[in-house]
């Protein structure tokens, strides 16, 4: 897939993981992703370890392949010029500073664009570039909890429990993508760039949109259920002899499916608590108690087994290392084997789609800290005496 943004250039100035997800994404996708990392540090997940893998961040090597690296120093007025340079001749311009941050170092959206008008301009941010919050932090676990995500999560009689992925933080990068995307359709049919601005807070609010229409809709506020969902039953998680499955009997078909597949059809078909999903919602604790009464007597995989035989939609809880391993997963090509010449048996995860057939192209290791400065700068026309006087000065790594 690597025509599909072949020739467009992003300069990337996000570091963690929403900003490095959504540019490695685009980098899959053929761009070409010039990284701007701090010198001596880098991009803070380059510090995220343990796990290692090699000599390396793992997180770093999950969020940052088809990448260069230049290590400048955004505080010295000629590591601003080099950035306003490299800007000229990008397609987007993405950072995930606080809002204010680079404008205070001189590099204003509006003279970017005035020097390149066809300059797509993306923000990431933690609680967007309006209001009280707007330069307050944000990380992942602050915005599930902010947003509501953290109260919906868990067991009720549990402690507040984090979504265990970083499901606001790579959903931010998502969601920039399609912005991003947009603005290049855009640009194709108006000759113009686009700002495109989100937020972890945007993402938050967007992923509890169903649970806010809920309470909207009944002044009720939404609470934790554990594997359960609010709108429908049976539609979690029951024990099984030796682990846990999850059923997700979606409608009254698929629900008469269940209770004949466990021999429950005489008990609970006519029974007017369980005939409609309504019903079944108002008395889920009742009849989760009737379902694992049955399921407790199979081994999980027996289970499952009968399940799909009957056309119910059933999986069992897997670990990740099962999932590493399972054999749908890596028929559909998902976990990817790439040479690496610092990583033996170096793997990495890849898109979770394809065009005609196709996943991510991967031209580029996640690079060294600074790896492509010089390269990058020879570009632009620096000369190398320029290039060792600005070594020396600190503006770049």
């Amino acid at each position: 897939m690597s025509d599909v943004l072949s020739g467009v250039r992003i300069i990337d100035l996000t570091q963690n993981v929403a900003g490095p997800y959504c540019t490695q994404v685009l980098g899959d996708l053929g761009a070409e992703v010039i990284k701007i990392e701090r010198p001596k540090t880098g991009d803070d997940t380059r510090l995220w370890n343990p796990p290692s893998w090699g000599d390396q961040s793992a997180t770093f090597l999950g969020l940052n392949r088809n990448k260069k690296s230049i290590c400048v120093n955004l505080n010295s007025l000629n590591g601003q010029e080099i950035i306003k340079e490299l800007a000229k001749d990008a397609d987007i311009f993405i950072h995930s500073m606080k809002p204010g941050s680079l404008e205070s170092r001189g590099i204003h959206y509006e003279k970017l664009i005035t020097e390149n008008p066809k300059l797509i301009y993306a923000a990431i941010s933690a609680f967007g570039d309006e209001g009280a919050l707007k330069n307050e932090p944000g990380y992942d676990p602050l915005i599930q909890a902010y947003t509501g995500v953290m109260s919906i999560t868990g067991n009720p009689e549990d402690d507040p429990a984090r979504v265990g992925v970083s499901i606001i933080d790579m959903a931010t990068g998502m969601w920039s993508i399609i912005g991003i995307m947009s603005a290049l359709i855009k640009r194709n049919l108006t000759g113009k760039g686009t700002k495109v601005t989100n937020s972890l807070l945007e993402t938050g609010v967007a992923w509890s949109s169903l649970q806010l229409t809920n309470y909207m809709a009944t002044g009720k506020v939404p609470e934790k259920i554990g594997t359960a969902t609010p709108m429908i039953a049976p539609y979690e998680a029951f024990r099984t002899e030796d682990s846990w499955i999850i059923i997700a009997a979606g409608n009254n078909r698929l629900f008469k499916n269940l209770c004949l597949s466990l021999d429950l059809s005489e008990e609970i078909l006519e029974d007017n608590r369980f005939k409609t999903n309504s019903e079944r919602i108002k008395n889920r604790n009742k009849l989760h108690e009737i379902i694992e009464r049955q399921t407790i007597k199979y081994e999980s995989i027996e289970l499952i087994h009968i399940l799909r035989d009957n056309k119910v939609p059933c999986s069992i809880i897997n670990t990740l290392d099962k999932v590493y391993s399972d054999e749908q997963v890596n028929a559909m090509n998902l976990i990817k084997e790439i040479e690496n010449y610092r990583i033996d048996d170096f793997k990495i995860v890849d898109l979770p789609f394809k065009l005609d057939q196709l996943r991510g192209d991967y031209r580029i290791n996640p690079p060294e800290l600074g790896e492509h400065t010089q390269e990058i700068l020879k570009a632009l026309n620096y000369s190398e005496s320029e290039i060792q006087e600005f070594k020396q000065n600190e503006v770049i790594g």
